[in-house]
């Protein structure tokens, strides 16, 4: 089987595709089915599993890559994926540290099996050290209840992965982390009638209607006594406890390929802003690179995210290469606060070389304007980034 290639996976086509529908996905408010198809297609949503299970074998610099590229034509449609490829890239992360507890997830992912990321939950601030969703121990298994929020791929996902706290009379609490299967499970989605939520069930209740990234249909997610087999227990250990091997996959995967989203975006978004400070206006003068207020602007836009995408960049070399580091945590939050916060600049700054034609609602850069403003709401949020970094002074 020959190996493929970013270009192979994100063929050009596809992806001009991909951007002349953003604009529909956003104003229906739908999920990006069609665009989901096309990545399943093509074998982009098995891009981090290695060559010897069935993917395509990038590792995560190149993964980061693939993502910005994506991002920068449809962003919505890069964050559905990134949730998926968040748990594919960490089972990835085990795999090659010599763990292969994860292998399964490798082999369901390159066989079509979609995952999804069921870890956020509302008023969690601890995010991964702790849960607010319990998991019973039931023999061979849990079972798991809680409400789950920003679950990306609501329409489609066949495997949830999720976290809860267990506890029980005479034992220490202990997180378990694990899939649900949707076949298993049974889910009930927004629209359908319902007495209450029976045992055993999942249901996604209430509307998705957010300001931005609306195509990735991220909805809640409620479980009520929901199946965990004991086959799809990821892990189990001490609530807040850093160390483990699974934290760091999940920490790494998720802050690096969500920041390359908004990578993407900020691409995108600077893009844009050149074409405009480059067009001539209608007196003929034009808004040249050259005006002191524009090619300033512009210029530090351009300089600052290049900052961004070092940091990313450096710290995807630093996981595949498997090097130690005292700061880990430290440094994946500050790449993806610096990374989301600079790509809100980028758009700014979009939107100034812009004029009035970017304040029209149906522009491509309103809708990056409305989409770059989730990148505030995915962990670690500036406040626990500001913690950490307070105590890390603090000795």
């Amino acid at each position: 089987m020959s190996v493929q290639t970013i270009d192979d996976l994100l063929p050009a086509p596809m992806l001009l595709r991909f951007r002349e529908r953003a604009a529909g996905f956003d104003t229906d408010n739908r999920f990006f089915a069609e665009d989901f198809d096309e990545l399943r297609g093509s074998g982009y949503l098995a891009a981090a599993v290695p060559v010897e299970l069935g993917g395509a074998g990038l590792d995560l610099e190149q993964l980061v890559g693939a993502q910005r590229r994506l991002a920068a034509h449809a962003p919505a449609t890069a964050l559905g994926a990134n949730m998926h490829l968040v748990w594919v890239q960490v089972a990835r992360f085990l795999h090659e540290r010599g763990d292969a507890s994860l292998d399964w997830v490798l082999r369901d992912a390159a066989a079509g099996e979609v995952f999804a990321f069921g870890v956020s939950e509302a008023g969690n601030d601890a995010v991964l050290m702790d849960a607010r969703a319990t998991a019973e121990r039931d023999g061979d298994g849990y079972l798991v209840s809680g409400t789950k929020i920003f679950t990306t791929l609501s329409p489609v996902w066949t495997r949830l992965g999720l976290h809860a706290r267990s506890e029980a009379p005479g034992r220490d609490p202990e997180l378990m982390f694990g899939f649900v299967r949707r076949a298993a499970a049974g889910v009930r989605s927004p629209g359908q009638a319902s007495d209450g939520l029976p045992e055993g069930r999942i249901e996604h209740p209430g509307t998705w209607n957010p300001l931005g990234m609306r195509a990735t249909q991220s909805w809640t997610t409620r479980l009520d006594r929901v199946r965990v087999a004991e086959a799809d227990v990821a892990a189990r250990f001490a609530p807040f406890d850093g160390s483990q091997p699974l934290v760091l996959g999940i920490f790494s995967a998720f802050s690096l390929l969500t920041a390359s989203v908004y990578a993407g975006l900020a691409d995108r978004a600077l893009e844009i802003a050149t074409a405009s400070a480059r067009r001539p206006t209608a007196d003929g003068e034009g808004i040249r690179l050259d005006d002191p207020d524009t090619g300033t602007r512009l210029a530090s836009a351009v300089l600052d995210h290049r900052a961004s995408l070092d940091a990313i960049e450096i710290l995807a070399r630093d996981v595949d290469e498997r090097r130690s580091r005292a700061d880990w945590f430290l440094a994946l939050a500050a790449a993806k606060n610096r990374a989301t916060d600079e790509a809100r600049r980028a758009v700014d700054t979009a939107m100034r070389a812009s004029g009035a034609s970017g304040f029209q609602a149906d522009s491509e850069l309103a809708r990056l304007y409305r989409d770059v403003l989730a990148g505030m709401f995915h962990p670690s949020s500036s406040r626990a980034l500001t913690a950490t970094a307070l105590r890390g002074l603090a000795g």
